[in-house]
């Protein structure tokens, strides 16, 4: 990892690295346990509360007082559940959007709940069965996804006074909660980070840089590529197939199939709002193609939905795929937040897809993510979320919003400098749409803003039209988050390329290190350097 990518308490607190023998096996005292590990979690204090319930004799490895740490966080995280589950059932007058946001608020607990349990399970094995580079890519990406959770669930409420009251009466226990599974991240940066400064090369296995992600199978890396697949089911508007709506073949799939689920979409407009949940795993959308086959939808805050519920695809069981295909969000731009496709799904791919709507177009909320040659349409913040998404020869396109606003193509979310997350846009082209173009100069366009405090965006090797404005990126709020973010620009070409006018800000600069660079693509940000063999398709995920 390059030093500069170092999470911040790497950098602050090198000194409180731990040895290797106390990584795997030293016993600790009570006290020193709260000296070794609380002074570099966010939380030191809250660190030193949950470790102060504990038997040192229990605890005689990091490994150990990780797990204890996470135990004691799925008790907050299912009181918090249920408290939650209480307001759903006890409380009178909510609104649309209140159900909604509750409904949300629990779906994102159960998630939480369910990342916990797998760090644990990845703990126990840590590291016998997987290289270093998975177990610590794995274990960073599962608690990065409990925190944004959190910052999900509060997000959604609205500001009117009810909905602040309700929120407020959530937010204590959410808070504790994000904190402690914060605490839990750090530590298990801290022990994976240290365990792959100290492994040599043949143990973490390093391999030649290619095509695909190791996540996506040979049969998958096929499944992508092919023109003709078998589909395990098929919907046809028309009756032809065994479906008429994607949703009803969603519902039929398998629950969490550990092989590939086909589902071939014929050529067709599909109106509806497709989930496919956690416990649907592995399932794969093949379109007729990108112009042919289109799902739609038009929820929108506007329309009582949260912003996380308005999605018209929301893809959260791991493992999704598809191709050829469109998903769109048709409330326009006065619906202000309405989500085309939201992702949530870890080791997802999207190819040759269209993603279509004004603002908050692709939600991508969070885990690992890949886009490959996908058009991304919208105005305000519409490549938004926390996840670690790489976008790869895709085609951003910004069109015209409403009068007087302006437009920005992504608004990152990481709250958490040991999060592994970000946006990333290699090789890709942003121009405007046409009916933008002739009128660009009423409407200021930027690269991004930061949502939360520590959000990062890289843009790199990619085609800048001059629809960008010179200063290329805009503040959130004041001087929010100016010092704390990290935006990056490395060997950009075209007018709106030009970096000599660009903001000054602490956290904004240009990449000058290739080495800096390299972190960021596909091979290393996404899947921790591992990948398969070229399968001949002609894209590379190295620099």
């Amino acid at each position: 990892m390059s030093p500069s990518t170092k999470p911040l308490f790497f950098l602050v607190n090198s000194s409180l690295l731990l040895t290797t023998s106390l990584v795997h096996g030293t016993h600790l005292p009570d006290s020193d346990l709260i000296l070794s590990y609380c002074p570099i979690a966010l939380y030191p204090r809250l660190c030193a509360t949950t470790l102060s319930a504990a038997k040192p004799e229990n605890l005689a490895t990091i490994k150990d007082v990780i797990e204890f740490t996470i135990t004691k966080t799925k008790k907050t995280i299912q009181d918090n559940f249920h408290t939650i589950n209480d307001l759903t059932t006890t409380t009178t007058n909510l609104t649309k959007r209140e159900k909604n946001v509750l409904h949300d608020c629990l779906q994102l607990a159960a998630g939480t709940q369910e990342a916990l349990d797998k760090v644990i399970g990845n703990l126990r094995e840590y590291p016998a069965k997987k290289s270093l580079r998975k177990y610590a890519d794995d274990l960073k990406t599962l608690m990065s996804t409990t925190i944004t959770n959190k910052e999900t669930c509060l997000d959604g409420f609205s500001r009117d006074a009810d909905s602040k009251r309700l929120r407020d009466s959530i937010a204590g226990g959410q808070e504790h909660g994000g904190k402690m599974c914060s605490n839990a991240l750090a530590m298990i940066v801290n022990m994976t980070e240290t365990d792959m400064d100290m492994a040599n090369e043949a143990e973490l296995g390093i391999q030649e840089v290619t095509m695909w992600p190791e996540w996506l199978s040979a049969v998958d890396r096929k499944l992508m590529e092919s023109e003709e697949v078998m589909p395990d089911a098929t919907v046809a508007a028309d009756g032809s197939g065994d479906y008429t709506t994607v949703g009803a073949a969603v519902a039929a799939a398998p629950s969490k199939s550990k092989s590939r689920y086909v589902i071939k979409i014929a050529a067709g407009v599909y109106r509806e709002n497709v989930e496919i949940p956690r416990s649907k795993t592995n399932i794969m959308f093949i379109g007729d193609g990108r112009s042919t086959t289109i799902i739609t939808g038009y929820r929108s805050s506007v329309g009582g939905s949260t912003t996380f519920d308005s999605a018209t695809v929301a893809a959260l069981g791991d493992g999704f795929l598809a191709r050829d295909i469109t998903i769109q969000n048709t409330a326009g731009p006065s619906g202000e937040h309405a989500v085309a496709l939201c992702v949530g799904s870890d080791l997802s791919a999207f190819y040759k897809c269209n993603l279509l709507a004004y603002q908050d177009t692709l939600y991508a909320h969070s885990n690992r993510q890949f886009f490959v040659d996908c058009k991304i349409v919208g105005t305000v913040d519409y490549i938004f979320g926390n996840s670690a998404v790489v976008f790869q020869y895709c085609d951003i396109q910004i069109r015209r919003p409403n009068p007087n606003q302006e437009n920005f193509i992504t608004a990152q979310g990481r709250t958490d400098p040991n999060q592994n997350t970000g946006s990333v846009f290699q090789k890709c082209t942003i121009t405007a749409t046409s009916d933008l173009q002739p009128v660009q100069a009423s409407f200021p366009t930027y690269l991004g803003r930061p949502w939360k405090e520590y959000s990062r965006v890289v843009v790199m090797q990619s085609s800048i039209s001059d629809v960008i404005d010179p200063a290329g990126w805009a503040p959130w709020d004041g001087d929010f988050a100016l010092d704390t973010l990290y935006y990056r620009e490395y060997e950009n070409t075209g007018p709106g390329a030009d970096t000599s006018k660009r903001v000054t800000w602490k956290g904004w600069g240009v990449i000058t290190d290739p080495k800096e660079a390299e972190y960021f693509t596909p091979g290393s940000f996404i899947a921790g350097g591992w990948w398969l063999g070229s399968t001949g398709f002609p894209f590379s995920l190295g620099l």
